[in-house]
């Protein structure tokens, strides 16, 4: 990587990051102004006050322009770069749409359906994954072509639901993308990928979660709502499939990295079957949901989680870095050391939280 392109990385992140932080008050005050209010109305809710809900708007901004003012539009080769252009056009149709449904929610079948068509955009400008090599012996195996475009936009609209499944406690999801869009970004740097939008994307959307995230950290003063958390999945979904992702342990590396929202979106979708329910239906029984009702504070299961991420995006980086097997031993043994450490917290946290609902309803007696 030449110096240059270090210094439109470290730009692309940093310019993002202050737009983003500057924006978010602009993007709370339209909220109020066009209804895009969440009024918490059942158990799901964790706030117990109306919150803005077009936080996104300010990371989408912080994003865009960072994108605009880095990237290359012109490969080395002369020709247009379809695959950046593709990105910007499938966001911006997943924004417009975040933005009518955080105003007045809209079926979630129209939503996925519109969804299909950004990815399909972005795919059928270069966004997608050609070939997967093998992770134990190296061989590169070609997909059919239409199996690479069918599976790429269902990749991406499988992610871009997930982050947004994901969105349920303040910080959570723009913590997350954080994480991944680093470890997406470290990945591309260790494996010497030479296309700077890639990098300069992974960058950007690191920088306007960063800038976001003071005003969305819990207590939150705003949300990012719909028009943040899928934009979010969106381009995460893009990014990890491009470059050296479009062959390179394509499926492994980046189901690692975006392992959290997705592994808990699958556990959803297999909920939701096993009760008999439509599985695009809301409940609460997410990972977030859980740790919460074992007693965890709203803050200790947001960092809880982040470790979570953190462990799962450092299996990719090993696997990157050495081979498969030590990336997924790294991987297991640090979830099982963790999930075994959540359930110790999680008795002593239940019988605090049992005592002090008793006092409180002992204080109301009286």
């Amino acid at each position: 990587m030449s110096q240059s392109n270090g210094i439109f990385i470290i730009m692309a992140f940093v310019v993002a990051l202050i737009i983003s932080y500057l924006a978010t008050p602009l993007a709370e005050k339209i909220a109020y102004k066009v209804g895009a209010v969440d009024v918490p109305k059942d158990a799901r809710r964790m706030h117990k006050e109306p919150k803005a809900r077009l936080g996104g708007l300010a990371i989408f901004c912080g994003f865009l322009v960072s994108v605009i003012s880095f990237a290359q539009f012109k490969l080395d080769t002369g020709s247009v770069n379809y695959s950046l252009i593709g990105i910007l056009i499938g966001s911006l149709i997943i924004v417009i749409l975040g933005i009518f449904d955080d105003i007045k929610p809209r079926p979630a079948k129209l939503k996925f359906v519109v969804q299909l068509v950004a990815a399909t955009i972005s795919v059928c400008m270069g966004v997608r994954v050609t070939g997967i090599t093998n992770p134990f012996t190296g061989e590169l195996m070609s997909l059919h072509p239409w199996l690479s475009y069918a599976g790429s936009v269902l990749w991406i609209a499988g992610v871009t639901n997930a982050v947004n499944l994901l969105d349920g406690l303040d910080g959570l999801a723009a913590g997350i993308s954080s994480i991944a869009s680093v470890a997406l970004l470290s990945i591309l740097l260790l494996m010497h990928n030479n296309s700077i939008s890639i990098l300069v994307m992974a960058a950007a959307l690191a920088g306007a979660c960063f800038g976001f995230l003071p005003y969305n950290f819990n207590p939150a003063r705003l949300f990012m709502g719909d028009t943040g958390a899928t934009f979010l999945g969106f381009v995460l979904a893009c990014v990890s499939i491009q470059g050296p992702f479009k062959t390179y342990v394509a499926v492994f590396v980046p189901l690692m990295v975006l392992g959290l929202p997705i592994f808990d979106t699958a556990f959803a979708i297999i909920r939701r079957i096993i009760k008999r329910q439509p599985i695009m239906a809301p409940d609460r029984g997410h990972l977030h949901h859980k740790l919460i009702d074992k007693g965890f504070s709203h803050k200790a299961t947001v960092i809880i989680l982040y470790v979570l991420s953190i462990i799962l995006a450092g299996g990719a980086i090993v696997m990157v870095l050495t081979d498969m097997s030590r990336g997924l031993f790294l991987m297991i043994f640090f979830v099982l050391v963790g999930v075994f450490a959540f359930n110790k917290a999680g008795r002593h946290q239940e019988p605090q939280k049992e005592e002090k609902e008793s006092s409180e309803e002992s204080a109301e007696d009286k």
